[in-house]
């Protein structure tokens, strides 16, 4: 990011809305809509807001996407399918390496993880949350926060179509209740090879010029039947061209603006670290496994693209807090707040404690880092096999008790997910699992040290890969009778079991759920409760709220379509066809599928095919539409630039790119690359029949 073009610390220009006009990842509910009037002649009103939100989807793989006809039809990105594509592949049909497209409604295949939700409604309970933890420190306010957010949102959710969820805003300034509407029967429609979706590779990840296909589509249905979908986004009248306003609705993740320096120190030299050097350490061992053996790339691929993307990105992240200049400009902005707190006797007063309340959390949190990430997370037991093994044990323990005292993923009203996720068939590579269980076992010996009682009790006297092997070989997890078996059976069922996979997830639990229980009392509560704090400065301070940072729920950015200067040269806005097959090498990553290289000359060649705006966005909007001041589409979201990955932490309208599908790309490709006619037409009717 150019320092120079960001005069105003950041909080300055939060406050100020217009200041860089396009940043912002706004809440539909509080949408800057004179903000736009002002910049682009154009003010949302509340049915357009309406229109949107309804559209708009969210997908249970961190992704967005959006409906796109009246029955059901619903666009994402390839990426954000991957795992579906690949769960239903076979050694027979390789769906990743040929592609899928279901011929009629009858061939659309459900997928079996994947759920897709709606938004229906936004109601602040802020009020309600501050009341149940007014007066309260420490391990009683993370306790008393937990409950009252398990209690509003099990009075929400009605039944297993209904999900809601209690959102942290402003890292604790607001709460608010999303009530939705689930889709857990999603089947897919269409995608294409994963070489013209991910078509240029790792080298092309978060670059422009770009020319990837990474679109699918899905349709969700409700009783064995496809869904209506009356709220269902239009397909542009007439395609996007250069300097045209353009939002995105989306889901972006968690973004870190708004944060003390100590919070961003904690980023670079900590959680960013650990996380790059496990991930480059993972790539290196899936591309020696599937190196020169067809199946076992065929099976690993989805995974190496998913593991590579991370490393990208998060590389991205850390470049921008390690870069002195950038580094310091945050600094600045933090301390500028603090001394303006400082200055007031009756700001700091109430104020004041935020930034050593962050501090003595965020001690906490180094201090459990590498415990947090080997005990609790998925660091040490990388496995499906151990995830559902988790799964169960943790059920049949919180199950039984009320709603509101489990831990927060197993309430009332997150039980339909989690449901989902254990209970569908799913095909569990078996190799694959015990490469990566043995990497993750390593990791926990490595880091933890041999000598810590957590290995001990994990490892006992076998070596990684020996106690990986046996696990993966003798465990019966893959098999979903075995799974519903123990998931009604609960507690009994569980304690009675001799899988090697359930026995390890009981012996390692205790010491699991005590760090995080650490986490949650030093941790998590009191960033929730300082980070109130923080943001009530802000507002004192500066006077308004803006927007608040990523939390993956959906938020509409603004912006236009345009490119910028790099490097001394101009980097154009769009690409097109014809730039695609110049692009062509004929070898992996720039290989053209033989689809496109058949459907060439009936293809033409200057049609827009990906292209740049400069609306903010960050990861989780992957998927979303992107859509013109009539609120129809005009592309896909699937990628950002390379400046853009410091998007977590700043916004730079000089260089911050979004980069989309172009919607003329999306139409053309799947008229005359792949004969896709009956879902171009039901796209196309659909938007027909709504501007009658």
């Amino acid at each position: 990011m150019s320092v120079a073009a960001r005069s105003l610390p950041l909080l300055v220009l939060l406050a100020l809305g217009s200041a860089h006009a396009d940043e912002g990842m706004w809440l539909l509910n509080d949408f800057p809509s004179q903000a736009v009037q002002k910049g682009y002649r154009f003010a949302p009103d509340q049915a357009w807001l309406d229109r949107v939100r309804l559209g708009a989807l969210k997908l249970g793989t961190g992704c967005s996407a959006s409906l796109v006809s009246s029955h059901g039809l619903v666009m994402t990105n390839h990426h954000c399918v991957r795992d579906c594509v690949q769960d239903l592949s076979t050694p027979k049909d390789d769906y990743l390496a040929q592609g899928f497209f279901a011929p009629t409604e009858r061939d659309e295949r459900r997928c079996p993880k994947l759920e897709a939700s709606q938004l229906l409604a936004i109601t602040d309970v802020t009020e309600q949350i501050r009341a149940a933890t007014r007066g309260l420190e420490g391990p009683a306010f993370a306790k008393a926060r937990k409950e009252e957010m398990a209690r509003i949102e099990g009075a929400c959710a009605t039944g297993p179509a209904v999900r809601c969820d209690v959102v942290t805003l402003f890292h604790g300034g607001r709460y608010q209740l999303y009530r939705y509407r689930r889709y857990q029967d999603v089947r897919l429609v269409f995608a294409p090879e994963f070489p013209m979706a991910a078509f240029g590779g790792y080298p092309d990840n978060f670059n422009f010029p770009r020319y990837g296909f990474d679109v699918a589509l899905l349709r969700v249905y409700d009783g064995d039947a496809p869904a209506s979908t009356p709220d269902a986004l239009r397909w542009a009248r007439k395609p996007a061209v250069e300097g045209d306003l353009v939002f995105v609705a989306g889901h972006p993740g968690g973004t870190e603006r708004v944060q003390t320096v100590e919070q961003l120190a904690f980023q670079r030299d900590v959680a960013l670290p650990w996380t790059l050097l496990r991930l480059a350490e993972l790539r290196g061992v899936l591309l020696e496994f599937s190196r020169g053996n067809p199946e076992l790339y065929r099976i690993t691929r989805a995974r190496i693209r998913t593991v590579e993307n991370g490393l990208k990105g998060l590389r991205g992240r850390y470049a921008y807090l390690a870069t002195p200049a950038a580094f310091e400009q945050k600094r600045a902005e933090d301390g500028e707040l603090r001394s303006r707190v400082q200055a007031d006797p009756a700001l700091a007063a109430r104020y004041g404690p935020a930034w050593e309340g962050i501090t003595r959390a965020l001690a906490s949190e180094r201090r459990i880092h590498a415990e947090l990430r080997m005990m609790e997370t998925s660091d040490a037991f990388n496995s499906e096999l151990f995830e559902m093994a988790r799964l169960l044990v943790r059920a049949a323990e919180e199950l039984p008790k009320p709603s509101e005292q489990r831990l927060r993923e197993y309430s009332d009203a997150r039980l339909p997910s989690l449901k989902q996720r254990l209970l569908r068939p799913v095909p569990v590579p078996k190799e694959v699992e015990r490469v990566t269980l043995s990497f993750g076992l390593r990791r926990l010996r490595d880091d933890l040290g041999a000598d810590h009682p957590f290995v001990q009790r994990t490892l006992g006297k076998d070596a990684p890969e020996d106690l990986a092997r046996a696990l993966v070989d003798g465990t019966r997890l893959e098999e979903v009778t075995v799974r519903e078996a123990l998931w009604t059976g609960g507690k009994a069922a569980i304690e009675a079991s001799t899988d090697p996979m359930i026995l390890l997830a009981r012996r390692v639990d205790a010491d699991a759920r005590a760090v995080r229980k650490v986490f949650e009392d030093e941790v998590e509560g009191p960033l929730a409760k300082y980070g109130e704090l923080l943001h009530q400065a802000h507002v004192a301070v500066y006077g308004t709220s803006g927007y608040p940072d990523g939390t993956l729920t959906l938020r509409l950015s603004y912006g236009r379509i345009a490119g910028w200067e790099q490097d001394g040269r101009r980097v154009p806005a769009m690409t097109r066809f014809d730039g695609l097959y110049a692009r062509s090498t004929g070898t992996f990553p720039f290989a053209l599928a033989p689809s496109w290289l058949k459907a060439r000359s009936a293809l033409d060649p200057k049609t827009p095919m990906n292209v740049a705006t400069t609306n903010d966005i960050i990861g989780g909007n992957s998927g979303s539409p992107l859509l013109d001041r009539n609120a129809e589409v005009v592309g896909l979201i699937f990628d950002g630039n390379l400046p853009s990955l410091g998007g977590d932490y700043g916004y730079d309208a000089a260089t911050n790119r979004a980069v989309a599908v172009h919607a003329s790309a999306i139409l053309e490709a799947l008229e005359k690359v792949y004969g896709a006619h009956r879902v171009v037409s039901e796209i196309r009717g659909a938007s027909a029949a709504k501007t009658r």
